[in-house]
């Protein structure tokens, strides 16, 4: 039986709300409550971060109700959004949060922070669908976000998981599960096209200038180098932060699987773990999403895409820009920042830091990765597993000697291309001190990702009613640049079984 809505859960350290999203007027949004879900219990708790946002009360038992969506927080003003958007390059009209119930942003010692119910029952936005999210989806989210947070990359976080026995029908029959997340703001490339479509200028003026002025302030402050524009200043700020998260996620094999337009968070966060993957085998044709047969968002075309979403984004925001030169003169930016961002990271990966790099060396340094890419693709190398090779055996070489590359020489089956390279990078290394080269280079090349067969391990486990791999690999993935010793086994390379692993947009 489900339980029944209460007015709000008991709660010794209320919640400090704002509801400025509210006050914008109700085109943005529609008011409802959460559908309750059937017998819920914890199966994750995030108290590093319920810590960290001074929230820690928040995750004791007297609030499961609260985040299974069976009662209220005292003070929240539960609503879905609404937004449209491009998905798999195509119009796709009206979409909206379909199965996630913002609550209200809360005040906490990281500053405002919104909260969502991902899976907490339908919304007018959800398109037939029944507002669910399956523990499976739910599982891969919960990590997931964790998981970036800990190789320092912008992202939404997760709160909590409640599991739940009642039935979600999916391709086969799975249980539901809702995923309790938190960010500055859930506002996505959507938001804005949705009122640019419907030709509504007003609205999309105040929702920009609701989210300049509550998110993005820095948008006037750099309003000068636009002319004063202040739109042009937010897209150029978007478009920033967009170039360095693309360039983290290439850095560390990251495919996210679902780049449509309405999956583009205008902070630069990576919203929306779907069908998302970790490269295994280094492949840039590698096609995550099992539904993207075109291989739209296949990992080498990510970072184009994301300049198409910022091209749609700049379009939307046209009618407040109001001169398209201006406009496109902005999103030049990306073509130089992301590439800038996408070579530091590299140059990160192989020790070339602690110098301010000459435009003629960043292209020599930028030469030596693509090469190394190059050769890593030909073989397939496992690509967290080699970087995290490479960056022992350099903090291990000692003058005279190769031995500490011994490992990584075996890793390659073209040895003499190898060789080649390694003489290269090690005549560009010079007289470098070899230990802080790599232990810098350990601090950027993680010994941990969320590989999917570990995600699948969790999986298996908790839909037989045991949560306590999803623990084990929080513990792992919040902190993926050190050893944990005897965890070995987690960053091994995957089985033969992982290859039969099919990843799609259903959850």
């Amino acid at each position: 039986m489900s339980e029944p809505h209460s007015p709000a859960s008991p709660s010794p350290a209320p919640l400090l709300w704002q509801h400025s999203l509210t006050q914008l007027g109700p085109q943005f949004f529609t008011r409802l409550q959460p559908t309750p879900l059937a017998t819920p219990a914890w199966a994750a708790r995030n108290h590093a971060l319920a810590s960290e946002l001074g929230w820690s009360a928040l995750l004791d038992d007297a609030h499961l109700s609260a985040l299974a969506g069976n009662a209220l927080l005292a003070g929240s003003d539960p609503l879905a959004t609404v937004y449209s958007g491009h998905q798999f390059g195509h119009w796709a009209g009206q979409l909206g949060d379909g199965r996630a119930i913002w609550l209200g942003e809360a005040a906490s010692a990281l500053g405002l922070q919104e909260i969502q119910l991902k899976g907490a029952g339908p919304t007018p936005y959800s398109r037939r669908g029944d507002g669910r999210a399956v523990l499976r989806s739910s599982i891969r989210e919960y990590l997931c976000s964790e998981a970036m947070h800990g190789l320092g990359i912008p992202t939404t976080r997760a709160l909590s998981l409640v599991a739940s026995p009642e039935p979600v029908r999916r391709e086969t029959l799975e249980t539901a599960a809702v995923v309790a997340r938190v960010a500055p703001s859930f506002l996505r490339f959507g938001h804005l096209e949705h009122f640019a479509a419907q030709g509504d200028v007003d609205s999309l003026r105040t929702l920009v200038d609701h989210f300049i002025d509550h998110h993005l302030p820095q948008a006037d402050e750099r309003a000068p180098r636009w002319q004063g524009n202040r739109y042009a200043a937010m897209l150029d700020l978007v478009q920033d932060s967009t170039a360095r998260l693309l360039a983290q996620w290439q850095a560390v094999g990251f495919c996210h699987g679902v780049m449509n337009t309405d999956n583009m968070s205008l902070l630069g966060l990576t919203i929306d773990y779907g069908p998302f993957q970790f490269m295994d085998g280094f492949d840039p044709g590698h096609i995550c999403n099992h539904t993207d047969t075109q291989g739209r968002y296949a990992y080498s075309r990510q970072p184009n895409i994301a300049y198409w979403n910022l091209f749609c984004l700049a379009q939307a925001l046209l009618p407040l820009i109001e001169d398209q030169d201006l406009t496109l003169q902005v999103l030049e930016g990306y073509k130089t920042g992301f590439p800038r961002a996408l070579g530091d990271a590299m140059r990160a990966k192989l020790g070339l830091i602690g110098e301010l790099a000459s435009d003629d060396l960043r292209e020599s340094d930028w030469s030596l990765v693509e090469d190394l890419l190059q050769l890593m693709a030909k073989q397939r190398l496992d690509f967290t597993h080699f970087w995290r090779q490479l960056s022992h055996a350099v903090a291990a070489h000692q003058e005279g000697s190769l031995a500490a590359f011994e490992p990584v020489r075996d890793l390659f089956v073209d040895r003499d291309s190898w060789q080649a390279w390694l003489s290269r990078y090690m005549q560009r290394l010079g007289a470098a001190n070899f230990s802080e080269v790599g232990q810098s280079m350990l601090r950027v090349n993680p010994k941990f990702v969320l590989r999917n067969h570990l995600a699948e391990i969790a999986i298996r486990q908790a839909q037989s009613g045991d949560f306590s791999e999803i623990e084990t690999l929080h513990n792992l993935l919040k902190s993926p640049f050190d050893e944990h010793p005897g965890f070995e086994a987690y960053a091994d390379l995957p089985p033969d079984w992982a290859r039969q692993l099919e990843i799609s947009c259903s959850s």
